[in-house]
């Protein structure tokens, strides 16, 4: 499992729960905290636990064999330097699955790497200091669909969905897993503004203009995407509501609170404003949210310090977006 934080750890430490033989690669104050003392896991309404999972530093620290598979859980800016740590351990054979916001990870994946797999990600977490995961859901810890990147499904993923389902997670096998996490990509397009903005019904009007966008793009680009119809059946009741969840957000608002100077705006509204260039499609909120929330990791702003009603005038062509 490349990445430990809120998905990485929750879906390693659950598997390693299950018996599932995982490794995590980790790093910093967080590595260090799960070597010494564990990982501290709370799932739900359940008691936290502390789980020895192995944990290493780096991928070339970890066993490799004839039946690994890597889990690639880091976030999409992250993308391309766990790459280039993990490629010189990589056999031709080697599975790599991305359970990763987004959907350009993917295709960076399969210019270097033949077997690539899709998982698309429901699983509300959090991680917000060193050596602990929290899980938010009071159904199912996540929902994890996977299938073969770009269609299709075969052994890799009957395996790896056998296996998250026995660490109590949903999964089925998708042979159009792409179009189940375009829906996602468009779910997250919100992500930039929670990050970003103080809460509010401006926020929420940011939020809904960045959807409309996206789902305008998409179709000009000719992108399948799971109906909302269809999504909303898929999670039914899988993930009730959420507990124990106050003060936390979004991933890319951890990311801001947390400090880790990065954001992951660039590839999920900056999917959408880079999808719209190409198609003559314009998506002036996406630009925004995305211009805001890096402004904001830029500067070391809080989380939900920007008033959204200065983004949407300045949209509407009523004056300059506000920094907070």
């Amino acid at each position: 499992m490349i990445g430990a934080g809120a998905i990485g750890g929750g879906v390693g430490g659950l598997l390693h729960r299950a018996g599932v033989d995982t490794t995590l690669v980790a790093r910093g104050d967080h590595l260090e905290v799960l070597r010494d003392e564990g990982l501290r896991l709370t799932v739900g309404a359940d008691a936290e636990e502390v789980l020895d999972v192995p944990a290493v530093g780096h991928p070339g620290e970890a066993r490799w064999d004839d039946e690994t598979v890597v889990l690639l859980a880091v976030k999409s800016q992250q993308t391309a330097a766990a790459l280039a740590d993990l490629l010189p351990h990589l056999a031709p054979s080697t599975p790599v699955v991305s359970l990763q916001n987004g959907v350009a990870n993917e295709r960076t994946l399969l210019r270097h790497v033949e077997h690539v797999h899709a998982v698309t990600v429901m699983m509300p977490a959090s991680h917000l200091e060193p050596g602990r995961v929290t899980v938010h859901s009071a159904g199912r810890p996540g929902l994890l669909d996977i299938g073969r990147y770009p269609t299709g499904v075969d052994d890799v993923d009957l395996a790896v969905s056998a296996d998250l389902v026995t660490a109590g997670f949903e999964s089925v096998p998708r042979p159009d897993a792409m179009a189940w996490k375009h829906r996602k990509l468009l779910m997250n397009l919100g992500n930039a503004v929670d990050a970003a903005c103080t809460p509010g019904d401006a926020a929420q009007e940011l939020v809904r203009r960045c959807r409309a966008e996206g789902e305008q793009v998409l179709a000009a680009a000719g992108v399948a995407v799971t109906s909302q119809d269809d999504d909303l059946a898929r999670r039914g009741q899988l993930l009730r509501p959420l507990v124990d969840r106050e003060g936390v957000g979004s991933s890319s608002w951890q990311s801001v609170q947390r400090g880790t100077g990065d954001v992951e705006a660039d590839h999920l509204n900056g999917e959408v404003v880079l999808l719209g260039r190409l198609h003559g499609v314009p998506a002036p909120a996406n630009e925004r949210a995305r211009r805001t929330v890096n402004d904001l990791v830029r500067r070391q702003g809080p989380p939900r310090s920007v008033d959204a009603a200065s983004l949407l005038a300045a949209l509407d062509g009523g004056g300059q977006s506000a920094r907070s």
